[in-house]
């Protein structure tokens, strides 16, 4: 098993059979050198001259002493000599010898060196061979895992079965040696902790900050289902704005829109928000006409106004009928007769806030069995457009006589009908009209006449298009979600005429 440490060595270990004590090499060396001496010219005894022993080290060798002559400093000249080139054979044949401690050469030098009773420097300076790089008995080779060469001297580290040089084993990440004792693996590869909590650890997305573990140690955080947004579970209930649109969280370094009324829109949505009533009439045709493309023709003109969020409140507590979509409704097709107050003019963004609003109060009278239609105003142009269509449905049903339905069949097909809509605009391209093939031109032609008048739809828009139609399928409510589902089912199956047709003479879905 590899070791997950750094395992860290001052010195490598040298591993060898041990030599023999220092006074044995000592007593050896003078033995040889003794043989040496002897062995030389001119080495005898003269006569009539009186000499004493000589120890020499720690060996009981006795010599006379030569008799000097006129030649006696060319003599010693020439014993120095051979001194010194036997002592640099000597360190030259155990430097050769592979078993031993190192050591023991700079003692033999040591000896050498006091054997000289001079200080003049030799002639001939012993013969010491530069130190090749050695491994111990049945030792292989070590190949450093990031160079690629060979660790001869110095510190190294073991790690998942590999060796390296110090300056080798390096971060993954950032590239910088890792010297703490500590680091983590991914893989094989080896980080600083710190990097690779950059790389791996979550990050919240509105506060910027780790994800802090909970009590059992682990990291607990929350995650939107589209937009895969992170966050602290702790900004839910810590008053962080929320987009009304697009339901992401305001994050730290960028300011949400408020729109003065508790909602709050994120800069994304708010590029193509519509704002008043005028700037909504050509949407608004060009969702009739897309209705009227699927041979849905709404003879009676509806009112359609853009309203505050009060406003629309007050307008759902008027109608005796309808079921409103909590906690947040955001349309209401009306069929009671009402007063209600509307947005006349777009207002003016400043400092994070739209200010400069102008309502105003108008009577609406029923000359139908739908009166108005009222949406939210705010919502980006997609958002605004399915909400539309929702209504729309609403006020079709009615006026062809389509009478008390239930909930999830009335509120299922309308929000078929929107999310055809919105499908229509994301993907125009996809045949979403199953009621009749001759109506799918002039469906698709007013759809993509409405969106070239707004110059084409950018990535963020179309990215939000997505998103509004995830909400309508993945919606969790009984009548909204479980509806949709049910009368998307029948749709895709017998078409939207038929299914229709079903509804109207049954009060039910087609099986």
């Amino acid at each position: 098993m590899a070791p997950t440490g750094v395992n860290q060595l001052s010195h490598p270990c040298i591993y060898g059979e041990f030599v023999s004590s220092y006074a044995e090499r000592k007593s050896r060396f003078m033995k040889w050198l003794s043989k040496l001496f002897r062995s030389g010219p001119g080495r005898g005894n003269a006569a009539g001259s009186n000499h004493h022993p000589q120890l020499i080290g720690d060996e009981s060798m006795i010599w006379r002493a030569p008799p000097r002559s006129l030649d006696d400093r060319s003599r010693a000249q020439k014993e120095k000599e051979e001194l010194d080139h036997a002592i640099g054979l000597s360190l030259a044949e155990d430097l050769k010898r592979r078993s031993g401690y190192r050591w023991q050469a700079e003692r033999d030098e040591e000896l050498a060196r006091s054997l000289q009773d001079s200080s003049n420097p030799p002639l001939y300076p012993p013969y010491a061979p530069a130190p090749a790089p050695y491994y111990s008995y049945g030792e292989t080779q070590r190949i450093c895992g990031g160079c690629k060469h060979d660790i001869r001297f110095g510190n190294y580290l073991g790690c998942m079965g590999t060796y390296f040089h110090p300056q080798c084993f390096c971060c993954r990440s950032c590239g910088r040696p890792i010297v703490e004792n500590e680091f983590s693996l991914s893989g094989r590869d080896p980080y600083h902790k710190s990097c690779f909590k950059e790389l791996a650890h979550p990050k919240c997305e509105v506060c910027h900050q780790f994800i802090p573990t909970n009590r059992a140690g682990l990291i607990e955080y929350r995650c939107h289902p589209f937009w895969s947004q992170k966050y602290c579970p702790s900004h839910e209930h810590d008053n962080t704005a929320r987009c009304c649109s697009c339901e992401r969280l305001e994050s730290w370094d960028a300011r949400y829109v408020s729109l003065g009324d508790g909602r709050s829109l994120c800069f994304e949505c708010m590029e193509s928000a519509i704002m008043d009533t005028g700037d909504c009439q050509p949407l608004y045709h060009a969702i009739r006409d897309y209705y009227e493309g699927m041979n849905m023709r709404l003879d009676q003109q509806i009112p359609m106004l853009l309203v505050e969020r009060q406003a629309l409140n007050e307008a759902i507590v008027g109608e005796k009928s309808g079921l409103h979509h909590m906690p947040e409704t955001r349309g209401l097709c009306l069929s009671e007769e009402q007063t209600v107050t509307s947005i006349l003019k777009r207002p003016t963004f400043g400092r994070h806030q739209l200010v400069g609003i102008k309502t105003q109060p108008q009577k609406l009278t029923r000359k139908c069995e739908v009166t108005a239609i009222l949406v939210l105003y705010g919502l980006p142009r997609l958002l605004t457009g399915a909400i539309l269509a929702h209504e729309l449905m609403h006020g079709w049903l009615r006026l062809k006589g389509y009478r008390n339905l239930n909930p999830e069949v009335e509120e299922g097909i309308c929000q078929v009908l929107s999310y055809m809509w919105l499908e229509s605009e994301v993907m125009p391209g996809f045949k979403n009209m199953p009621s009749s093939s001759t109506s799918t031109s002039a469906a698709s032609s007013s759809s993509s006449s409405s969106s070239s008048k707004k110059g084409g739809k950018s990535k963020v828009e179309h990215k939000l298009g997505e998103f509004f139609m995830h909400q309508i399928a993945n919606d969790s409510s009984p009548a909204y979600g479980g509806g949709f589902r049910s009368a998307n089912a029948a749709v895709n199956k017998y078409g939207l005429r038929r299914t229709l047709d079903h509804i109207h003479l049954t009060g039910n879905f087609p099986l």
